[in-house]
């Protein structure tokens, strides 16, 4: 009889090969120990823990459907970094769309009832000026310094040049200085 590992010691490899293969176990033990890097990426890219946990259940949801096209020629956590962003991107988008139509039918009521507060930790400061940046800029420096990627494989994950990466990182670090010292951070 063939010895089985515990679901803890499996690679994540052996995981995707089994939920593929329709094992609900080897995907929920896939789930648990990603959920959190998912919900950081999240929170990392919009600022909000309740965005940030709709996001991440969004991204479990996809899971399901999108885990038979992984094909596992880079990184689980890059293509699962990836999926965050896309579900971060479609719920910006959503929210735009709904937004647009709030103001359209002239209703003008805030649906938080609270205006965002001003960060008072310099990091969360900085993270709010992060997400200003213009989308490639933010990506890639979301991937390197949110999440420690390499330029090489954040150029992966982003599907451009590591010399891209290079340079989206160079001009939003000119541009994070602009924003910070307006701010009166720097």
């Amino acid at each position: 009889m063939a010895m089985m590992l515990d679901e803890s010691e499996a690679s994540d490899a052996d995981l995707i090969g089994r939920a593929k293969g329709g094992d609900r176990g080897a995907f929920g033990k896939l789930l648990e120990r990603h959920y959190g890097f998912v919900y950081r990426a999240a929170y990392r890219w919009c600022g909000k823990k309740a965005d940030a946990e709709d996001i991440a259940q969004e991204v479990c949801v996809r899971l399901g459907k999108a885990l038979r096209d992984y094909h596992g020629r880079g990184a689980f956590t890059t293509w699962l970094y990836t999926m965050t962003l896309n579900a971060a991107r479609d719920m910006m988008r959503k929210s735009a769309r709904d937004m647009a139509k709030t103001e359209a039918f002239g209703v003008h009521a805030l649906i938080s009832g609270e205006a965002p507060a001003e960060p008072e930790d310099p990091a969360e400061a900085l993270w709010a000026a992060v997400r200003q940046l213009p989308d490639k800029q933010r990506d890639a420096v979301l991937f390197v310094y949110g999440e420690g990627l390499s330029h090489a494989a954040t150029a992966e994950a982003m599907a451009i040049s590591e010399t891209t990466v290079s340079w989206h990182i160079h001009e939003a670090k000119k541009r994070l200085k602009v924003l910070m010292r307006s701010a009166g951070e720097v």
